[in-house]
């Protein structure tokens, strides 16, 4: 919760990605599974964002394919934008976890199985991602992926250069800090039992 505590985390993911590729491997894991009551999870759109262009500016990225394992990840746009940004695979987990939650306390009125549910929700998902990029123009998945076809509202400039390089942003907005802040108040909520 310390003024420059997020750029320190998104600092340490970019070097631990930088070993990792450096060390040989071909595909890095960004997961947020870890986070708990002592410490928050980085956004997943900044966590990949900001290693997507650390290897790129490291000349590393063409090495690599980067999976995003994350819980705030749910609707479509969240995996267009994770892709857009240099995903190669997206597991959201919590997603997945809410349905089978929810099959197993009888709030879906289905005799369908939860792996049956997951699949439907993939599919639902991979339709929508496919009307994205056709209203775009874009015919294939590896032509959106990391084309970075947005337009940033609500992020200040000094995150767009370091983290989303590249991205139009005619809109100013939220710092960094600012950024950590609302982190901040979504883990509280999370763990409502230490605040004193």
């Amino acid at each position: 919760d310390k003024p420059g505590s997020l750029q320190r985390g998104i600092d340490r993911v970019c070097q631990y990605a930088e070993h990792a590729v450096e060390d040989g491997f071909s595909i890095i894991i960004l997961s947020d599974r870890s986070f708990d009551s002592s410490h928050a999870q980085i956004p997943s759109l900044l966590a990949l964002s900001a290693v997507h262009h650390h290897l790129l500016r490291k000349g590393l990225r063409d090495n690599v394919g980067i999976i995003v394992e994350t819980g705030d990840v749910w609707e479509t746009h969240h995996f267009a934008t994770l892709i857009g940004y240099g995903a190669s695979g997206i597991n959201p987990y919590l997603a997945f976890e809410t349905i089978s939650y929810m099959k197993q306390k009888g709030m879906l009125e289905t005799e369908l199985s939860e792996e049956y549910l997951h699949k439907n929700y993939i599919k639902a998902v991979g339709k929508e991602l496919l009307k994205i990029f056709a209203k775009m123009g874009i015919s294939t998945l590896q032509s959106y992926h990391g084309a970075q076809i947005f337009e940033a509202l609500g992020i200040h400039k000094e995150v767009i250069d370091l983290h989303f390089t590249g991205t139009v942003s005619r809109i100013g907005g939220m710092k960094l800090d600012d950024i950590a802040r609302e982190v901040m108040i979504r883990h509280r909520l999370a763990f409502p039992e230490n605040q004193q």
